[in-house]
């Protein structure tokens, strides 16, 4: 029994150190810290991801909502500012994102602040930031896989007051299967100023925005045709 347990570990251990966090935010380039600014997740020892796209826990992941929201700081950015999130790995605290995926941003409006656990509740999310994979030379292709950070512009005429900004990376190597897709996601807490007056949309609910049966979450990456077109899951960006 414990060879057996010792092989079964020595299996398990490469899956498990393949998976990630996004415990920094990052200002110009800048890290801020572990779980400073973002929402200390359920993860955040496992590194496991979410797979149930329905459960409420796949808004943020927050370790305990209640606790959690009101004990992480809001950071006051501008609009038209870079900010972004740094991932981090469980085997040996490698900071890049192991699977082959899609990565987008969405942003919500944080009614009444960003660190209230109403936040994000009801339609209220948009997106601002895609990386999806795309077909180069007959290949699937994956931009986002092994990148230690992400970063994006918050954009110029985006409204002033306090958001949350969720990062979500979507792994598909074994996302042939329903519940397949592996979700790695956090959100930060921000207050964003010098705004515009910019309106934006189209606005989703998450838990909502996906089933788990979108063609861009439920398919077989190692089978698509040389003509495939990712479809991205969820709204189109907005730029503002």
């Amino acid at each position: 029994m414990k060879g057996f347990l010792v092989a079964v570990a020595g299996v398990l251990a490469p899956l498990v150190a393949a998976h990630y966090t996004f415990p920094d935010f990052i200002v110009n380039g800048a890290a801020t810290g572990d779980w400073v600014y973002i929402r200390e997740t359920a993860n955040h020892y496992s590194n496991g991801p979410v797979t149930d796209v329905t459960d409420p826990e796949f808004r943020c992941y927050e370790l305990d909502l209640a606790n959690t929201a009101g004990q992480t700081a809001t950071y006051t950015v501008s609009a038209g500012q870079s900010v972004g999130f740094k991932a981090v790995r469980l085997a040996f605290n490698i900071k890049s994102v192991y699977h082959p995926g899609y990565f987008d941003i969405y942003m919500s409006s944080a009614v009444p602040y960003a660190n209230s656990t109403q936040a994000g509740t009801g339609p209220t999310w948009f997106k601002v930031f895609e990386m999806p994979p795309v077909m180069q030379n007959g290949q699937l292709t994956f931009p986002s896989e092994n990148l230690q950070s992400f970063t994006f512009t918050i954009p110029k005429s985006l409204p002033s007051g306090q958001y949350l900004i969720r990062v979500e990376h979507i792994a598909l190597h074994a996302a042939s299967t329903f519940q397949g897709a592996q979700f790695y996601l956090s959100c930060a807490q921000v207050n964003v100023v010098n705004g515009g007056s910019g309106t934006p949309g189209p606005l989703v609910s998450i838990p909502g925005v996906y089933t788990g049966r979108e063609p861009g979450i439920m398919l077989n990456i190692y089978t698509v045709p040389s003509t495939y077109q990712y479809p991205s899951p969820g709204p189109a960006v907005w730029h503002g």
